[in-house]
């Protein structure tokens, strides 16, 4: 099993959301990509390490992406999507929220709110206008030019832009070494901050504690697919037959193998009623 692990660790690239989390929680790595990304220089840079690579039980599962503020308090969420996924947008409102309700939680008012910046690197162009970047603010619709001041801006990273003269060529080839597979990202980068991030993936990869937590996060993504499962079971049974007792709920819910949750789901499915499916499941 040891062994099955590291060799799929070794085939990751930047672009799998452990790889890019376990690189860009060195702020060495990160401060540079924001940088050249939003167009401002950053100082002091602290990336919440414990925020990257662990389970969010307040998120009700496993959220990898990187968590990062400056010594302005200004805040930064970035993620890496491979997988076009609908409602994107909403999903960066979301996280926009998560960020405010973290500060309100400290006891601060409305003052205290610092800017926020979501920013999503994606492996498909979301919006279908060939650019390697798109940057959102509330504006007035009435007015011109005029953008509200709320600190609120998401970014949407594209690495199928089309338009490199209108963006700095370090975030063009920054985005096409996100995009290459795994034989192609491993070819010396021309470019410098390129390089320095190959050289980072290769130490995740040599190193026994980021093995060690890639094991435990595949674990963690198991039982998240596996509770997933059986609240879908939970849901068919309750559609088709009604309400449960409360010994199958628990029976349901506390199953870790797969492939009895499908069976499981097979019978919700097809079971002319409870007393047919307990049996079943009994057999």
């Amino acid at each position: 099993m040891e062994e099955i692990k590291r060799s799929k660790l070794e085939t990751l690239t930047m672009k799998d959301n452990f790889m890019f989390g376990a690189v860009m929680c060195e702020p060495e790595n990160c401060r540079p990509f924001l940088e050249m990304a939003l167009g401002f220089p950053i100082g002091k840079l602290d990336v919440s390490i414990e925020k990257s690579l662990v389970y969010h039980p307040e998120y009700k599962g496993v959220r990898l992406d990187v968590e990062a503020s400056d010594a302005n308090h200004t805040r930064y969420n970035v993620e890496m999507q491979v997988i076009q996924k609908p409602y994107l947008e909403r999903r960066a409102r979301y996280y926009h929220s998560q960020i405010d309700m973290d500060l309100l939680r400290r006891g601060g008012g409305y003052g205290s709110l610092s800017d926020a910046y979501v920013i999503f690197i994606c492996d498909f162009d979301p919006f279908g206008y060939k650019k390697y970047r798109y940057t959102f603010q509330n504006i007035c619709l009435e007015e011109k030019g005029f953008v509200l001041k709320d600190g609120q801006t998401t970014m949407f990273l594209s690495t199928r832009g089309e338009n490199p003269e209108d963006v700095p060529g370090s975030l063009v080839s920054f985005l096409k070494y996100i995009g290459l597979g795994l034989s192609e990202s491993t070819k010396e980068s021309k470019d410098g901050y390129v390089r320095q991030l190959q050289a980072a993936v290769r130490r995740v990869k040599a190193s026994r504690e980021m093995e060690a937590k890639y094991m435990l996060l595949e674990e963690m993504l198991q039982d998240e697919r596996e509770a997933g499962r059986a609240e879908i079971v939970l849901e068919v049974l309750e559609d088709f037959l009604g309400d449960l007792p409360t010994d199958l709920k628990s029976k349901i819910l506390t199953e870790k193998d797969g492939e009895v949750l499908k069976r499981y789901l097979k019978l919700a499915r097809t079971a002319a009623s409870l007393d047919e499916f307990m049996q079943k499941i009994s057999e």
